[in-house]
């Protein structure tokens, strides 16, 4: 089921298990997945991305091996809060999802995730080419850490 807030998600959730977050690209997607105290976010892997059958189930075997509880998708907004064609692509992904898991999944704004993750691996001095293999599992784990860090608040 998806759940619009980030409140009706976390009451959906069962406890002490994983949940995993999802940067969406046209090219790829970036996962991570917490702890199962869900105290936190952690890069994973990038999936390049095929057709959805594909990356689903590369995502449903990911989510068999970890227990994952939930499903968080980053929402690409635009600047200005309103939804664009990305959003609508993220919200079908989501919708397909739900015919394939009956784990919760919700939204998270990843407005500045990619580059907060981007600053993130500069401070680490991390080569042009490491950055590129990783900025999108690194996004995800913002998007995630940021959703877990709200559900503290709850």
């Amino acid at each position: 089921m998806i759940y619009e807030t980030v409140e009706d998600f976390h009451a959906a959730l069962p406890g002490y298990r994983a949940v995993m977050g999802l940067d969406l690209g046209e090219r790829t997607i970036g996962v991570a997945v917490t702890d199962a105290m869900r105290s936190v976010a952690t890069p994973l892997l990038t999936i390049r991305r095929r057709k959805f059958g594909v990356d689903a189930a590369a995502l449903m075997e990911i989510a068999a091996e970890r227990d994952i509880a939930g499903i968080v998708l980053g929402l690409p907004r635009n600047m200005d809060g309103s939804e664009g064609p990305r959003c609508q692509s993220t919200r079908a992904f989501a919708r397909n999802l739900t015919g394939l898991t009956d784990v919760p999944i919700t939204f998270w704004d990843e407005r500045l995730s990619t580059v907060a993750a981007e600053k993130a691996l500069l401070e680490a001095d991390t080569s042009r080419k490491r950055r590129a293999e990783v900025i999108d599992h690194v996004a995800a784990s913002y998007i995630l850490q940021g959703t877990l860090d709200r559900m503290r608040l709850l």
